[in-house]
């Protein structure tokens, strides 16, 4: 697991899923409140990660236990993800899908909080969801590709093969997220997404 950290700016380890990354901000905190860096062109490249961010999307989910997810995009809009909570808390949740990747299939997870002010980078050929944990939770993310729906995809968000170990058992969910195919399906149709 890889670390790097400078002053009072960032801290970034990798994931267990390879090309992940998990980055921690370090608030500069006085009376008044806070400030803090949430991007850094500099410490982005040393790891790698910087990218041509194309896009920004904010995310509000009015109740607990909402999961949206799993989605990605298929070659040539896949995506890569830098994602953050800015009010509540949500169960941040990514899936390998990438061809030739020796953690294909495998899935990880973060919790992302207005409390923690942890951020998650996640590149290509990932699915991505996440399932709020508090009321009114807001989501802020960051994609360097542009958003194609005739591109889009989905996993079943409890897929039995993935196994993902979700918060919530009955979640509410959107009427396309409930019709997300399963890992299976995936697999028999695509194979993998190649990035």
């Amino acid at each position: 697991m890889s670390t790097w950290k400078s002053g009072l700016l960032m801290k970034i380890l990798e994931k267990k899923l390879k090309g992940v990354f998990e980055i921690q901000l370090e608030p500069h905190k006085d009376k008044r409140g806070f400030f803090m860096r949430v991007y850094d062109e500099v410490i982005f490249k040393k790891y790698r990660i910087h990218r041509n961010w194309v896009q920004e999307n904010h995310s509000r989910s009015e109740k607990k236990g909402i999961i949206r997810g799993l989605h990605f995009q298929f070659p040539p809009y896949t995506e890569t993800k830098l994602v953050r909570c800015i009010r509540g808390a949500v169960f941040d949740v990514f899936v390998d899908l990438r061809k030739g990747s020796p953690t294909f299939g495998q899935w990880d997870c973060i919790e992302l909080s207005e409390e923690n002010k942890k951020i998650i980078f996640i590149p290509r050929g990932f699915a991505h969801g996440f399932c709020t944990l508090t009321d009114d939770s807001e989501v802020l993310y960051k994609v360097d590709n542009c958003y194609a729906p005739e591109y889009e995809g989905g996993i079943l968000w409890n897929d039995q093969d993935l196994g993902i170990d979700w918060p919530v058992e009955k979640p509410i969910l959107s009427e396309k997220d409930k019709k997300n195919m399963t890992f299976q399906e995936f697999v028999k149709r695509y194979s993998y997404i190649e990035v």
